[in-house]
């Protein structure tokens, strides 16, 4: 017969019904009184003075560890309090009550039981039954029966001198949306996303997910290089175009490069999207306003704004919208894209050409991206902003090949890389051709948009004059001379609802008014304003003007209303231009 094992082992179970096994002690609940000692449990260590260590209570030694997890983590640090002097008891109640009274423990969180939260913490299950109980006493927390201990509901002042808060958008709103810049949202294609996400991950390489080229993911720029000469008639490679979080980040890129080569100023449309004028700014760019007019910027002027002082007289840029002007809807003429690419060539510079909707045209041809006139003097800067949502934050540059290294350092300084997954997801939804199918579905519905509204126009505001149609998201509405002033058209506008701008709100600055010459055009006269002679010196003294006032012109974005809502958007325009 073997001899019995003397070895220590594992003890074996009782059975569940046993006569000797005795019964599990009930459910700590966590409601007890300071005064209420808990109940000795058989699965309860007997109590230990809380001094003693860690393993001579049981559990795992963590020493007053700060993290407790509950579903989430939740940081209690009572080093500073014990440090301090305090108790265990008296520490825990406080740092549980500073957690209340500054907001991480919101009304209604559920807090661990005793046991969890002594394990956590390292501490006795009793000094946390007594800490709970004083601060349900105190009313910082509550407790039911099988509900465990919550954070009680209580009104939280508010912190006395509270920085104020920074809005998220800083897009005006009302009841109808008729701002430019903003695509229907409505139609961004969930299922084709999705469907091209799946294959996207199922497919990419490991090393995909790690840190990668700050130019971007290479299947993106492949695939962008590819659409883009077969769109847009862009002359590039994947190793010359570098993704970034959206178009204004990109000019900030450009704008710090070419700051660094010696440039000191560049010049803008007379009218242009502010928030990019920001950015330039905040480069250290000064601006200079290029003149407009029907046939787009006065490019043949860039020569006399070419500045032959220093470093800060250098114009070493200029930045156009060349297909499809922002906001007046004018196309750049050929005689003046040559012209901007001749003053680049012959003056070091380049041409920033942001083709922010060329998908959309409808009533021409489109026209083929100025970038392929030379590759190397235009950066060629495209999104997927109006194509597909701004939320995305995706854009690329087309960049020449001595600025590419320059610009993909500071893009890996600004943030390393663009997130991958997206990059991913948009170059299969590129390759597998449902990103053209898309495009084709937007443009016939922003199309009928158009038209809706320059049917209601002529309808019932045919005073109203429609310019800049043919391509885009928005329109300029001029209105006669003798017309309500631009902002009380505006005033109006919010009375009733609507959310617009007004042309006024893009000119870049008060030198661009004397700049702006704008005769009478078909389909691009956004603004009649009296000007000097693009001939005047603009160290001359400025002139009085008697001329009258140009008449007020609105700028109407009409992609942004769901279908729903866009009769009533017209319904309350049309009552603001009959008044007017």
């Amino acid at each position: 017969m073997s001899r019995p094992r003397t070895t220590p082992g594992p003890v074996p179970s009782a059975p569940r019904n046993a006569p000797d096994t005795p019964r599990s002690a009930p459910r700590d609940t966590s409601t007890a009184t300071p005064d209420a000692a808990p109940a000795a449990t058989p699965d309860a260590a007997p109590e230990v003075s809380p001094d003693a260590p860690r393993e001579a209570r049981g559990g795992r030694a963590r020493d007053n560890a700060p993290w407790t997890a509950f579903g989430g983590d939740l940081h209690l640090d009572l080093t500073e309090r014990r440090a301090a002097g305090a108790g265990l008891r008296a520490a825990l109640e406080d740092a549980l009550r500073e957690a209340v009274q500054d907001g991480r423990l919101a009304p209604g969180t559920r807090l661990p039981s005793s046991r969890a939260l002594g394990e956590d913490l390292g501490i006795a299950r009793n000094t946390v039954v007594e800490a709970y109980g004083q601060l349900t006493a105190e009313g910082w927390l509550g407790s039911r029966p099988g509900s465990g201990t919550t954070v009680a509901e209580r009104a939280a002042p508010r912190p006395a001198g509270r920085p104020a808060t920074v809005r998220a958008d800083r897009r005006p709103t009302g009841r109808h949306d008729l701002l430019a810049g903003r695509p229907d949202l409505s139609l961004f294609p969930r299922s084709a996303w999705l469907a091209s996400a799946r294959r996207a991950l199922a497919v990419a390489p490991h090393d995909a997910f790690d840190y990668g080229s700050p130019l971007g993911r290479i299947e993106l720029r492949q695939a962008l290089s590819d659409y883009l000469a077969r769109v847009r008639g862009v002359r590039t490679d994947p190793d010359r175009l570098l993704v970034c979080a959206g178009f204004g980040q990109g000019l900030g890129l450009l704008a710090a490069a070419l700051r660094g080569r010696g440039a000191g100023r560049i010049a803008v449309e007379g009218y242009g999207l502010p928030p990019q004028r920001e950015v330039l700014r905040a480069a250290g760019l000064g601006l200079a306003p290029l003149p407009l007019d029907c046939n787009g910027a006065r490019t043949d002027l860039l020569d006399d704004l070419g500045g032959a002082g220093g470093t800060a007289e250098r114009l070493g840029a200029v930045l156009l919208t060349p297909a499809h002007q922002f906001p007046s809807g004018a196309a750049l003429a050929a005689d003046r894209r040559a012209a901007a690419v001749r003053w680049a060539r012959e003056r070091d510079g380049y041409v920033i050409e942001d083709d922010y909707d060329g998908e959309f045209r409808y009533d021409r041809q489109p026209l083929g991206a100025m970038q392929a006139l030379d590759p190397d003097r235009v950066v060629y800067g495209g999104t997927a902003a109006k194509s597909l949502a701004p939320g995305l934050r995706l854009a690329w540059l087309a960049l020449p090949d001595e600025l590419v290294e320059p610009v993909a350092r500071l893009k890996a300084l600004a943030d390393t890389m663009s997130p991958v997954t997206d990059q991913l997801t948009f170059a299969e939804l590129i390759t597998s051709g449902r990103y053209d199918r898309h495009v084709r579905r937007c443009r016939l519905h922003y199309r009928r948009r158009r038209d809706l509204l320059v049917a209601a126009l002529a309808e019932r505001a045919p005073q109203v004059r429609v310019t800049g149609i043919a391509a885009g998201l928005h329109a300029v509405l001029q209105l006669p001379p003798g017309s309500r002033p631009e902002a009380e058209l505006l005033e109006r506008a919010r009375a009733a609802g609507l959310v617009l701008t007004g042309l006024d709100w893009y000119r870049a600055g008060p030198d661009a008014e004397r700049a702006l010459d704008l005769p009478a055009a078909p389909d691009a006269r956004p603004h009649a304003a009296p000007g000097t002679s693009p001939d005047t010196s603009p160290d001359e003294p400025d002139e009085p003007d008697d001329a009258p006032d140009a008449p007020p012109a609105l700028v109407v974005g009409y992609a942004t209303p769901s279908d729903h809502a866009f009769p009533a958007a017209l319904d309350a325009l049309c009552g603001i231009l009959r008044e007017s």
